[in-house]
């Protein structure tokens, strides 16, 4: 067993701070949420369905996944699938004829996401109902919201 690291407070400093007597502490990046990154990336705006659609659709053109995808513009599609393709879940392959075209599907990496979808569109059929329901309660206004002091 390591003995705890103890934390040098100034009561308890007898030496002063020179380069020979100083620890080398390796700089600490401290991670919270360990998915956060992840989820930051997979559950960013229009990433989701993108991957979704790719996943369920397969390989795609630009229109067709414009189309398939309710509300995003060109602009912000061509933003999430270039995003996507540097993160390594999304493959473009480019076709240089006349008219040039280029299609996307889903990587590997990508497809690895396929179980969690899965398990969130469980959780979302088993779950919604009561989430609008939770809204609903806490909008409807109460005895206590109308007792407050303005």
């Amino acid at each position: 067993m390591s003995a705890r690291p103890t934390r040098s407070t100034p009561s308890t400093r007898s030496t002063p701070s020179t380069p020979s007597n100083q620890a080398k502490i390796a700089p600490v990046s401290v991670q919270v949420c360990p998915v956060g990154p992840v989820v930051d990336i997979v559950f960013s705006r229009w990433a989701t369905p993108i991957l979704w659609t790719l996943n369920e659709y397969g390989r795609q053109r630009f229109v067709e996944l414009q189309r398939g995808i309710e509300g995003i513009t060109p602009k912000v599609l061509t933003q999430r699938l270039r995003q996507l393709e540097r993160d390594g879940l999304v493959v473009r392959t480019y076709y240089p004829e006349v008219p040039p075209r280029a299609e996307y599907e889903i990587s590997e990496l990508g497809r690895s996401l396929g179980p969690l979808f899965a398990t969130l569109a469980e959780w979302s059929t088993a779950n919604l109902d009561r989430i609008e329901q939770a809204r609903l309660d806490y909008d409807e206004p109460t005895e206590r919201s109308s007792a407050q002091c303005p």
